[in-house]
């Protein structure tokens, strides 16, 4: 579809800018001289900041469309970047991160409610997702090397005024090539039925909410702890590369398109117990090459995320789809604010990665497999125009 393809390319340019930050981000705030401490608030206000955008995301994109939010976003977070590569100061970097984090809020809800909303086919969305998924994975392969690489080259300022550009660029390119779909009309009874049958919203239980919650919980802890273990201003382009390799391992198993025939719940909760596993593997099997663990929990993280979105659409019965995937962010905007935080605290005392092991654990403990609710349509049944 022209649309999902328009997408795709916008959100590889917005997730290659976004990713590129994650190796810099922590060393650039060292050379301003903040402590360990003050990075985990940086970073953790950064998913504070997201909680406003998305409650306003979730009505607003339900109710007036996702293309306005996402070209806001973009340019918006690309002018946030501009003033970025003129700060002095630890303080102004946190303020300039949480005026990102809210206008950045809009966009996740938006570009997966769009996705979404393009069939009301179970297998066409549970591909569309894992589409999402492949090109988030391939932008942030090569975008945390090609960040390190920039700075090593021209510096922070010359770093973040580059990326600011390209995503401003994105955002102006976006309002004329994104459209809302429109949506199909209902074919008209052939007699008047007697009785109007009411449109079931299914509630969606808030024990779920507790799985992006907590993925996203030891995502945080893992982007802070990482760039301190590869050395901190020294170690730029170790992690670089070290983010490279997750990426990596988690195209791995997105290319594994079969794994959308199983259970969205099956395949969540396996791809959680392999993110557990990984992080355990960091924080206590050291004979483990980090690499190797690394490209491990990549490959978990290909299964999780697009069986959670997946989990989500068939959850809600396809309906207010960006309430749906604004609530989830908000999930995800939380655990991204204890994480680093908490990652923060326990950094010269006891291993953060331990910490991200024992809430994946305890989560899978709480939230049983279940078998789907809907069965999904064979892929025969899926026509040219969804594939």
């Amino acid at each position: 579809m022209k649309i999902a393809f328009w997408l795709y390319f916008f959100m590889f340019l917005a997730f290659f800018d976004l990713h590129a930050q994650y190796p810099i981000l922590t060393p650039f705030a060292l050379s301003l001289g903040a402590t360990p401490a003050f990075i985990g608030w940086m970073m953790g206000i950064y998913a504070l900041t997201h909680l406003p955008g998305n409650l306003l995301a979730g009505q607003g994109v339900d109710r007036h469309g996702s293309r306005g939010y996402m070209i806001f976003s973009l340019i918006g977070a690309g002018l946030v970047l501009l003033l970025q590569a003129y700060v002095t100061a630890p303080w102004q970097l946190l303020v300039l991160r949480s005026i990102s984090g809210f206008v950045l809020a809009f966009l996740s809800p938006a570009c997966l409610a769009m996705l979404a909303s393009l069939t009301q086919n179970q297998v066409a969305q549970g591909k569309l997702m894992a589409g999402h998924g492949v090109v988030h994975t391939l932008a942030s392969v090569v975008s945390p090397a090609a960040g390190a690489f920039l700075v090593a080259q021209t510096g922070y300022g010359q770093a973040f005024r580059f990326l600011g550009w390209l995503l401003i660029a994105t955002g102006v390119i976006a309002i004329f090539m994104i459209r809302e779909p429109q949506k199909a009309k209902p074919l008209l009874p052939l007699s008047k039925p007697k009785t109007a049958v009411p449109v079931k919203l299914n509630i969606i239980p808030l024990k779920f909410y507790v799985l992006p919650f907590a993925v996203s919980c030891s995502q945080g802890i893992l982007f802070f702890e990482l760039p301190l273990q590869a050395g901190g201003t020294s170690g730029i382009l170790n992690t670089g590369i070290y983010f490279s390799i997750i990426s990596i391992g988690a195209l791995v198993t997105l290319s594994m398109l079969f794994l959308n025939r199983f259970s969205p719940y099956i395949r969540g909760l396996a791809g959680i117990l392999g993110i557990a596993l990984s992080f355990f593997a960091l924080a206590a099997l050291d004979f483990i090459p980090l690499p190797v663990s690394l490209f491990a929990l990549g490959m978990a993280k290909g299964v999780t995320f697009p069986a959670i979105a997946s989990m989500f659409i068939e959850l809600s019965g396809g309906k207010r789809l960006g309430t749906v995937f604004s609530l989830q962010s908000i999930a995800m905007s939380v655990g991204s604010f204890v994480g680093p935080i908490a990652a923060g605290m326990l950094h010269n005392s006891h291993s953060p990665y331990f910490l991200a092991f024992l809430l994946l654990m305890t989560v899978l403990l709480f939230i049983p497999p279940r078998k789907s609710a809907t069965t999904p349509v064979p892929p025969a049944a899926v026509g040219p125009n969804h594939l």
